[in-house]
């Protein structure tokens, strides 16, 4: 694929946008004025070089009098296409530059003269000091320390430590003396748990829709296999319901594929192209329970007949 140039899944979106324009007879103008979105934008859509939004293939097709289910499976397969790519190209942090996280704020600052005690005061004036004397200034050595120390700086040290002391023991005063209602209204309540959205899990799942069931919201692919028709077939995994299965696109009519999960003797489901809309979108089997390391297989038949195709992967 060229650089700029639509995947195979947008360009078969973008073909079917272009054949929805004509059936309308708007032209680009004309169909930036009846939607809502621009010319530029429609012409990029009907292009390939970048992929609509849902609600610009269901306006495009309430124009064309044309059901929108065909056009959004489209959009679906090239969607799930250019994450796959994005996920599989992404950068990675280097150690450098975790390296740089760890040692730009850790690290101590250097050069600070660093300053003993007060004697008069029992409060620490390191900091004070250091920020009258500069990063790069040192105190000489046999200097008396204490005597070092500004006296309008220990001054300031005293009242800055005695306002602290009067701040403590007022906020314990306040927290002693407040009523156990109120301490309990300030504790902070658990929140709620989260609400994940499947409507299955694990063994509840077995022999149900990946779809109905919510479970092929975020799927992982395990493997993904291009077939010597030109068909694809992927191995899917929902950790949440704990379950496979498989599907395919860039079939035709009664191309067939199958998931056995859990080996030889694991389940089987199956699934079939039927009809040209299948063969435009995609098929999929129905879910079988894989826990973590179970091995799920899935094998292409092809309708004309041949060598049957397989690939296998572990959950």
């Amino acid at each position: 694929m060229t650089p700029g140039a639509p995947s195979p899944p947008g360009a078969r979106l973008a073909a079917v946008l272009r054949q929805l324009r004509q059936r309308t007879g708007l032209s680009l103008a004309q169909l930036a004025n009846a939607t809502t979105y621009s010319k530029s934008s429609w012409e990029r859509y009907l292009n390939g070089r970048s992929l609509p939004p849902r609600s610009a293939v269901n306006e495009l097709c309430r124009l064309a009098d044309e059901p929108a289910g065909h056009a959004l499976a489209l959009l679906d397969i090239a969607r799930t296409d250019r994450t796959d790519r994005t996920e599989g190209a992404g950068p990675t942090r280097g150690a450098s530059d975790r390296q740089r996280t760890i040692t730009g704020t850790d690290a101590p600052a250097t050069g600070f003269a660093v300053v003993p005690t007060d004697a008069d005061t029992g409060t620490g004036t390191g900091a004070n000091t250091a920020a009258a004397t500069g990063p790069s200034e040192t105190l000489p050595s046999g200097t008396d320390h204490t005597r070092a120390v500004p006296t309008g700086h220990r001054r300031a040290n005293i009242v800055t430590a005695l306002l602290s002391t009067c701040a403590v023991v007022l906020g314990v005063l306040v927290l002693t003396h407040l009523p156990p209602a109120h301490r309990e209204e300030a504790a902070p309540s658990p929140g709620p748990a989260a609400v994940t959205g499947v409507l299955c899990r694990h063994a509840a799942c077995q022999d149900k829709d990946p779809i109905a069931t919510r479970c092929g919201a975020a799927p992982l692919t395990l493997a993904e296999h291009e077939t010597a028709t030109g068909a694809w077939i992927q191995i899917r995994y929902s950790q949440e319901c704990g379950t496979s299965w498989v599907r395919m696109w860039g079939a035709v009519v009664k191309d067939r594929v199958e998931m056995r999960v859990g080996g030889r003797h694991g389940s089987l489901h199956s699934a079939r192209v039927a009809t040209r809309d299948e063969a435009d979108t995609y098929v999929h089997t129905l879910m079988g329970v894989a826990g973590p390391g179970t091995p799920v297989q899935a094998c292409f038949s092809p309708a004309a007949g041949g060598e049957k195709e397989c690939v296998t992967a572990r959950t």
